[in-house]
């Protein structure tokens, strides 16, 4: 696993606590993601800094307790921009998050298979 992407010591804390649900938690993270980045992409088109700061800060929040630090600090840029009004540069972030988020799933979806079906 690329600790670039994902930070291994996270996952592994992570699975110590959650034990046989940590692939549950693996699954809700990605569908949670995806959902996250379609709000983001929604106040994109409609130019909504209020819907991007929070749906920045939203996944920033879940990224940073899953260890995907590189998406967690794309996260924060688009919401200090979002914050600011400054939506100018905004398209350049989301498809830095949706670029890193498409890395993510595999790495997720890989970490995923060392598990059983749940």
């Amino acid at each position: 696993m690329s600790d670039n992407h994902l930070d291994r010591d996270v996952l592994n804390s992570l699975q110590e606590i959650m034990e046989n649900e940590y692939p549950v938690l693996l699954d809700t993270f990605v569908t949670d993601s995806e959902e996250r980045l379609r709000l983001l992409l929604i106040a994109g088109q409609e130019q909504d800094a209020q819907a991007m700061r929070r749906a920045a800060h939203s996944f920033k929040g879940s990224c940073s307790n899953m260890g995907a630090k590189v998406l967690a600090d794309s996260c924060r840029d688009l919401e200090e921009l979002a914050r600011r009004g400054d939506l100018a540069e905004s398209a350049l972030l989301v498809a830095r998050i949706e670029r890193e988020f498409a890395i993510l799933r595999i790495l997720l979806k890989s970490e995923r298979q060392r598990f059983p079906a749940s």
